[in-house]
């Protein structure tokens, strides 16, 4: 009993430290993604404040309408771009999204909102069919090393339905990096253009809906249309083409730039989540080896004790049968009593 005892242990010993070989690599992989991933998202906050400032002097300057700025009064039609992650292993990454998408759409369908949905990482696409939310476009494939390329696929899901008039407002569900530890879930608006745009992660309070449920907030400029850009630059600006042709170039291209941060900071956000969860899970393992090693050693203990005491006895009661003669049981006192 004792034995079978033993080589259960030992197989569960032998899985334990497979599994802390796989766990320790996907931490030092994952830590050594962070840091890459910063650095592109610090050198993409330039261009997307760029962009937005050229966009949001366009659009005012040239006299736009004013549905493309600020925040719509009471969209009615909304679209909500998810961003998770296309695996798993990230502890609760995927769920903290997922779940504030959830109870978005919950609170939008009480408001009267109609949501459509557009869903980047394979986890979304499980989420929302195991849930039988319908799903605009689907993206995979793109979440742990974003390219400007998958943004731009992205942006084109989206950026089409708003110019075209069929969505009121666009928003954009993903995690948002603050440190190496800690990460939120924010729910924040890509279209209509904001009010005092800035780089992606350092706009201003108040631009954008606090929280991953957050609601459109009320404009000050007109029922149903959205507050221009506010503040005023000295100069004059000349267009050419006209702001029409120019606002269809740069909504696509600043849609592109917003979707690609996003993408970024998703994808730091995950890499950062896998590493403290697979820390977490080599450290567990490491405490389960050293419990399933105690309970081991104390399991051949016994298993050896067991055994020695089965040898006493045995010889014990064949010396008792007259078997076994005196001096082969005790063969050292024998030798102490002849001359």
């Amino acid at each position: 009993m004792a034995g079978g005892q033993e080589r259960i242990l030992r197989r569960r010993i032998r899985t334990i430290q497979s599994t802390k070989k796989i766990t320790r690599s996907f931490e030092l992989i994952a830590a050594s993604q962070i840091t890459r991933a910063q650095g592109r998202i610090a050198g993409s906050r330039p261009y997307v404040a760029a962009i937005s400032d050229i966009l949001a002097e366009t659009a005012r300057e040239g006299g736009s309408p004013t549905r493309l700025l600020g925040i719509p009064v009471s969209p009615q039609n909304v679209l909500a771009l998810v961003i998770v992650a296309d695996r798993g292993l990230a502890g609760a990454y995927n769920s903290n999204v997922l779940r504030a998408t959830e109870r978005l759409l919950r609170s939008g369908s009480q408001a009267g909102q109609s949501y459509r949905v557009v869903a980047v990482g394979k986890k979304a696409q499980t989420y929302f069919r195991f849930h039988h939310q319908p799903v605009e476009r689907q993206f995979v494939g793109m979440s742990d090393r974003p390219t400007y390329e998958d943004a731009r696929h992205v942006a084109a899901a989206v950026v089409q339905l708003f110019l075209d008039g069929e969505v009121d407002l666009v928003q954009i569900t993903s995690t948002r990096i603050r440190s190496g530890s800690r990460q939120v879930v924010e729910t924040r608006q890509l279209l209509p253009i904001l009010p005092s745009p800035g780089p992606v992660g350092e706009r201003p309070s108040g631009s954008l809906p606090d929280g991953p449920g957050a609601s459109p907030g009320t404009a000050g400029a007109g029922a149903g249309t959205g507050s221009p850009l506010t503040g005023n630059r000295p100069g004059f600006f000349e267009f050419e083409p006209d702001v029409e042709h120019l606002l269809a170039q740069l909504i696509p291209r600043y849609a592109e730039a917003a979707v690609y941060a996003a993408l970024l900071e998703a994808s730091a956000s995950e890499h950062a989540s896998r590493q403290r969860a697979m820390s977490a899970a080599t450290e567990n393992a490491e405490e389960l080896l050293k419990m399933l090693t105690r309970v081991m050693n104390r399991a051949r203990q016994d298993s050896i004790t067991t055994e020695i005491m089965e040898i006493v006895g045995g010889s014990e009661a064949l010396r008792s049968a007259g078997g076994v003669p005196e001096e082969l049981t005790h063969p050292q006192a024998t030798e102490e009593q002849s001359p």
